[in-house]
Order: structure tokens, then sequence, then C-alpha cells
């Protein structure tokens, strides 16, 4: 026998806690009343569903116990005070078990309660109308059989996901089942396609279960609207058999479109139309072609449905026969100089005309004869027939080519001598030759090179360019022609033709021309950086042309640019502002070259030599260097050659300073004083005379110093300085003036003493007013009859500039210290 199940061993395991709880209280309390307990007292079970009872007792020794139900029992357990028994197959909405013990001659009963639910496994969507017009309402009804309790179930209509009526069942009887519910819904264009259904919810989650869930299938409503006019009707009113002629119906006020069927009919012969939507309008398109059989008055049938109604038009067509005219050549392909008939003919009662000439009757044919000559060929020929239907005049006509057979011919029109084609993109060649039959050309060099590929599509390059021999065959000769194939590219500036440095000569005369490949020829213009004119034709070379210039080529095909950079050189130069004619230097300065360039392009090399004798090289500049010195500059376009005179200049030196007469002067006497200097520039002449010397005389280049009638004051130290822009010297001398000692004698000791404190006083006179700083014109000093100092004062220190060198010389026997002056007057007898 298998073992228990869980649940029956759970119910067993309770009844033996009770049992022995119910001995325990026994033993304890002897006077406790008897009871039976049913577990589970109240149970809900899925239909169909199985469940354990246990039955037990707390009476010691029952005499008897059972279960008492009307369900179907698949096993029992027993123990003395308990009972345990499965049932199954339960079904009943609500049945009540009874467990009873029989214990001291009295029954002990406990009544349980089972009730069974039923998932919503059915759920049923009440099928839609098939169609249903837009504006009327329709029903819908969802049935869920036997899903219960209806107490706790809830039905649910949708539209989509979207809600349209929610209904609870809640306050049903616990015994009722299954649940219907039904709603009114007004339908609507939007509502076509639209899936309906319903949903049902049996909430069993307050008895401790869960939420059975389940839904309808979706059931699709599809709604229309048909407008009430006839469709209308678009067909000719004449149909030829045979023929293919379009017929059209079309109806406004159509949802959906989509969904109408159209039924189009000639007769009794069924259309196959072609059906356009455009919104709400349906138009249906279908190609009639009408047998033999046909021929007569027909009726033109369209019917639209839509739903469960259906609009219809009729319209009448005839149908006719009319058949097209014969044209025939005796000859389609006939040589040059054949007799060719041509014949038109036609059905019964139309008549025929050929090439306009028309037929003596209807129904007759119509003829011409021709000698066929090349333009014959491809002639066309027409042949037209008109027919009366229906008081309807029709045409039709017929066409057909003579073919003459000729030799080839190469007109210019399609095989010109000459083509032109950009170089790069394909391009199909063509020399196509008239002809019949039609000719084959074949073009290739005359020296047996390359054969254009005629009728192909390739690229063009420029080596494709030349002439080519053209011949054109077929089986009545050939013809000759030489054409010529031109390819056109854009201009290249290569280094050879236009290179990126030129080198002119000045003085000479060049053109900036670049040489530019392309076809057609380009045109090549040049204009200098920065600048808008365009140089053209000879130029006569300047340094000024010097510079960079952009070069652009242009033709047809496009333009292409460069830059070119002219050095203009030119041979050596020289003038005064590079190398002067006369330069300068400074005796005792560091020797140095000649200040002598030269301009040109490259630069020259100049080389500065003296002529005649070479002279020593000198560290320092000596008076010896002056002279004639030629520079000679020197580069590759030639030489330039200049003289140039060297000028040496030096201090001053006082080279002579003389007196005349020489010795002594007499009172009243004249003398001269010399002074000669060496000097380059030439040195300034200046003197400076004793302090009260009068009326002295000075030579027009202060070179000579005179006095006539000297007096004592006249005697003294002259001093005669040499003065240029490198320096100064000076030398000096002493003059004496003798007199008579009578003037002595007669004067006496108070005249001597008068005359010595005039003298003295004479001296002081002159050096604190007449001998102040500066040089004094002798002349004016004459004049004014003031003491006369030049380049000098009355005191020391002006013997010499910085630098120089002076000397004292005397006249007589006086002679002055260095460094002062020294005044002796002696009187002497006349």
């Amino acid at each position: 026998m298998p073992g228990p199940s869980p649940g029956l061993r759970r119910a067993l395991l309770g009844l033996w806690a009770s049992l022995g709880l119910g001995v325990f209280h026994l033993s304890a309390v002897a006077q406790e009343p008897f009871w039976a307990d049913l577990q589970p007292r109240v149970a809900l079970v899925e239909r169909g569903g199985s469940l354990w009872l246990n039955c037990s007792t707390n009476c010691p020794r029952p005499e008897r116990g059972g279960l008492e139900t009307s369900l179907r029992r698949n096993g029992t357990q027993r123990g003395l005070r308990w009972l345990a028994r499965q049932l199954i197959d339960i079904r009943e909405p609500e049945t009540q078990p009874v467990c009873f013990f029989r214990c001291a001659r009295r029954t002990l009963q406990a009544r349980g309660l089972i009730r069974t639910f039923q998932r919503p496994d059915r759920v049923e969507l009440v099928p839609l109308p098939a169609w249903q017009p837009v504006g009327e309402n329709f029903t819908l009804s969802c049935r869920v059989p036997g899903a219960g309790p209806r107490g706790s179930l809830t039905l649910t209509l949708l539209r989509g996901s979207q809600e349209l009526i929610r209904h609870s069942f809640a306050g049903e009887p616990p015994r009722a089942r299954g649940a219907v519910l039904t709603a009114t819904v007004l339908a609507r264009r939007e509502d076509h396609g639209a899936n309906f259904s319903c949903r049902a919810e049996l909430d069993l989650r307050p008895q401790g279960l869960g939420l059975f869930e389940n839904s309808s299938a979706s059931r699709e409503l599809r709604t229309f609207a048909l407008s009430p006019d006839p469709p209308r009707l678009a067909a000719p009113r004449l149909l030829e058999v045979g023929s293919e002629r379009l017929v059209s119906c079309t109806l406004d006020g159509l949802f959906p479109a989509s969904e109408a069927g159209v039924y189009l009919a000639l007769g009794d012969q069924r259309l196959s139309p072609d059906i356009t939507l455009e919104g709400d309008e349906l138009m249906a398109t279908a190609t009639a072609t009408p047998s033999s059989e046909q021929e007569g008055s027909r009726q033109l049938v369209c019917i639209v449905t839509l739903g469960a109604e259906s609009r219809e038009t009729r319209e009448n067509v005839t149908v006719y026969s009319f058949p097209a005219p014969l044209l025939t050549l005796s000859e389609p392909s006939a040589p040059e100089g054949k007799m060719v008939t041509v014949t038109c003919t036609a059905g019964a009662g139309a008549l025929v005309t050929l090439d306009g000439v028309p037929a003596a009757v209807p129904g007759q044919p119509s003829q011409l004869q021709l000698n066929a000559t090349e333009h014959d060929d491809r002639r066309s020929f027409f042949c037209d027939a008109t027919l009366e239907v229906d008081g309807e005049t029709l045409n039709k006509n017929e066409s057909a080519e003579l073919r003459v057979l000729y030799a080839p011919r190469l007109e210019d029109s399609d095989c010109p001598r000459s083509w032109t084609w950009p170089e790069g993109p394909e391009q199909i060649l063509r020399c196509e030759a008239r002809g019949n039959p039609e000719p084959s050309v074949h073009c290739a060099r005359p020296d047996g090179g390359a054969v254009l590929a005629l009728g192909l599509l390739g690229p063009i390059t420029r080596a494709l360019a030349g002439t080519y021999r053209c011949t054109a065959t077929n089986i009545q000769g050939e013809a000759v022609k030489d054409v010529t194939l031109t390819v056109e590219y854009a201009p290249a500036l290569d280094s050879v033709g236009c290179p990126e440095r030129i080198t002119w000569l000045e003085g000479t005369e060049a053109s900036l021309s670049c040489v530019a490949h392309g076809v057609p020829p380009p045109n090549v213009s040049c204009v200098r950086s920065g600048e808008a004119k365009v140089i053209e034709g000879l130029l006569r070379v300047a340094r000024e042309h010097a510079g960079t210039y952009r070069c652009e080529a242009t033709n047809a095909r496009g333009s292409v640019a460069k830059n070119v950079a002219i050095t203009v050189e030119s041979p050596p130069q020289m003038d005064e502002s590079t190398c002067p004619s006369h330069q300068t230097w400074l005796e005792g300065a560091e020797a140095a070259a000649l200040a002598c360039t030269a301009r040109g392009h490259p630069s020259p090399q100049v080389r500065c030599s003296r002529e005649g004798t070479p002279q020593p090289q000198r560290l320092r500049v000596s008076r010896q260097d002056a002279g004639d010195y030629r520079c000679l500059a020197t580069n590759a376009h030639g030489t330039d050659s200049r003289t140039v005179t060297v000028g040496v200049e030096y201090q001053p030196v006082v080279a002579e300073l003389a007196a005349s007469p020489s010795g002594g002067v007499r009172p009243g006497g004249n003398f001269t004083l010399t002074c000669r200097a060496e000097a380059w520039p030439p040195a300034q002449i200046s003197w400076r005379a004793p302090p009260g010397a009068l009326n002295i005389g000075l030579s027009s280049n202060n070179s000579t110093l005179s006095v006539a009638g000297a007096l004592g004051s006249h005697g003294g130290e002259y001093e005669c300085a040499a003065t240029n822009a490198h320096g100064r010297h000076s030398r000096r001398i002493i003059v004496r003036v003798a007199g008579p000692w009578l003037w002595v004698a007669v004067g006496g000791a108070a005249g001597g003493a008068a005359l010595l404190a005039a003298g003295a006083g004479l001296a002081f006179y002159v050096q604190s007013t007449a001998c102040k700083k500066g040089e004094y014109n002798v002349q004016e000093a004459e004049s004014s009859g003031e003491a006369v100092c030049l380049n000098g004062t009355g005191g020391g220190g002006s013997g010499g500039g910085a630098g120089a060198e002076g000397g004292t010389e005397s006249v007589g026997t006086m002679e002055a210290p260095a460094g002062g002056e020294v005044f002796a007057i002696q009187l002497t007898s006349a």
C-alpha cells in the first residue's frame, strides 16, 4: 500500500497531537466532555479537485465512527479515535460532510463545509456582424460558462486595450456559476479593424487563493460607409474588335475604400480592373478588348460592393470591326535602277489613299510605280483607309519602307572630316556610312598604327590625336575618307617651356615668354606679383625687372599657373657714390683700404692698386701714401675701373718764423715777421703780439706781420700759431727795439722814474684791459689806438694748443723765457 500523501500526513500529525492531548487531559480531568472534530472545517477546492478530511474525537474508546458525504472517496485510513478520508472529483458547488463518533451511548458530530471554484477557462465573445454600417449600434456579448463562484467574478469588455464596460457580480449566491455581460456600442469609422475582446477575473485572494484571469479571443469589427450615388463610368462610345481600350469606373464616399469590390464587364465579358484609391474615392480601370462575336451594341456594367450593399451603373457602347489597310511592295529591297510597284488595299466599305492619291471607289486598291534610286532608300509609303461607323468617320493607315541597295557613301554629316574631343572623359567615336546593306567602317592610321574603336565607349587620350583613313565597305562597293582627330586638354607648364628660375643680363633685350602645352594652344600671360599689368614684348632689362612673376596659361579646357623668379644680373659699375674719386686719409691713422665698392650681379670683386711703383705696406698712414690709385671691379659679365686720388691730411707745423731785418730795430724803424706753416688742409695763421704794440699790419693770409715806425711798445715776444681741423702748432720770436742814451740823461731821474712808472702802468693797462682772451683784428686795433692781442692773453700759456710744439726766437740779444712775456726797451740815439 502506498504511503500517505503530504496532506494526509499533516492530518495524521494533527490527529495524533490531539489524541495525545486528549489522553493527557483524560488522565488529568476525568470529567472533561467528549467531542468530535472535522478538519478542515471549511474548504475551497477547485472543481474536479480532491481533498483529505480528518475526522477525530477525544472519546477514549469510541464504539464506532465515520464520515458521511455524497462525494466520491478514494481511500480511507483509520485509528482508534480518528479517521482520514480522501475525497476526489469534487464538482458540487457546495457540500456539507459530517464526522461522527458513537461514545458512551452518545453520538458525537462535527459538520464541515466544502465549496468548489472554477477558473474562467472559457471566455467567449459572441461573434460580431460581418460588416457594421458606420453610425449604427451593434451588440457586444461576453459569456463565461461555469466560472465561479459568480460573486468573485468580474467581466470587462475591451476595444483593443481600452475598457468599454467593467462589471462585478459581487453579492451573487455562493452556488451561482457562470456569467454573461452584454453592451450596445455605436459603430464608428475608427472602429474599422478594431479588435474587441472580453476579460474575466476570478478573485479568490480573500479566501487565501490567487487571482485567476483569462481573456477571450479578439474579434475584429469591420465598419463601412457607402455613398448612395451610383458609380461614374468613363469609356469610349465606339470599341473596335480586337483593339484595347481603357474604361474606368469611379465612386466617391467609400469607407473603407480598400475593402470595396468592383465588378466591371463588357456584355458577358468580365474585365479585370486595376484599383486605385485616393482617400474615400475608388477608381477601377480596365482594358476592354472586344471580340468579333461582340460586334454591335453592347452594355458596359460597373457594380461597386461594400459590406452587404452595392451601387451599379450601366452604359451602351458600339463594337465595330475595321481591319487595317494592307500596303505591299513588289521589291522591298531593290538595287538601284529597279522598277518597284507599291499597292494599298483595305476591307470592304473602306476607301484607301496611297501617298495622298485616293482609290477610285471604296473597296478598290491604289497603286504607284517608281524607278529605285539611292534617294529612295528608306523611303516610306503611306496607305490611309477611312470607314463610316455609327455617324463617325474612322481612319487607319499603314506604312512601308523601301530599301534600295547601293554602295557606301561617307558624308561629312555622318563621318566628319575632323573630330574634336576633350581628353579624359569616355566618348563614343562615330564614323557612319550611308549604304545598303549597312556598310562596315574601319578607321586606322595610314602608317598601320592605331585603330579607332568606332561605336564603343572608351577614354580619349592625347595619344589618339592624328589623321586616320576610314574605309566603308558593303557588297555594293566601298568608300574611303581621311579624318583628323583633335584631342583637347588643359594647359601644362613644365620646367622646359617655363623654367621656375630665369636669369637676365642688365642692358640686354629679353622677354618673359612661357611656353605651355595644351590643345587648343594656350594663351600665356605673366604679371609681376602685386601688380596687374601683363608683361608683353621685348624689355630693355633693368634691375627693377627682377622679382617673382605669376604666369598663367589658359585655354578652353582649363588653366594652370606657375611662379617664375627673374634674376637680373649686371656687369660691374662704379661711380662717385660707390667709389669716390677723391678720398682723404689722416696721417698717423691705421692703414685702411680704399672705400670702393661696385654695383653688379653677381656681386663684383673690387681690387685697388697704386699707379706706378708699388709702395711698401705700412701700418700707419703717411704722407707718402698720397697719390693716384686704380680700382678694378670684376664679375662674370665684365669689368669696370676707376682712378681714385688719395690725399693725406696732417696736423700743422710752423716750419719757419723769421724777422726782417734781423737783429735789433731802431725806434721809428720798420720790421717784418714772416711765418710759414706746413699743414693739410692748409692751416689758419694767427699772431700774438706784445701788449701795447700798436699799428701792426697783417698780410691777406696772415703769414706776414709788419710794423712801420717801431716804438718801444713793439718790442717783445711775438707768437705765430698754425691751426687746422687736426690740431695747432705755434712758434715764438722776440723783437728788440733799441733807443739813444740822450733821452735818459735829459729826462733825469724824475723823468726816468716817470717813464718807468708810465711803462709799468702801460704794461698793467695792456694786461688788464687790452690783452683779454680773444682775437682782435690788427687793422681795427690800428685805427682805434688799442693794443692788439692775437690768439692769446697777457699771461702765459698761449704759446701753443694741445699737442702743439712751440719755440721762441730773439732779435738782438734779448730772449724770452719759456712760458712768459718779456718786454725789453732800449733807447738808442739816432
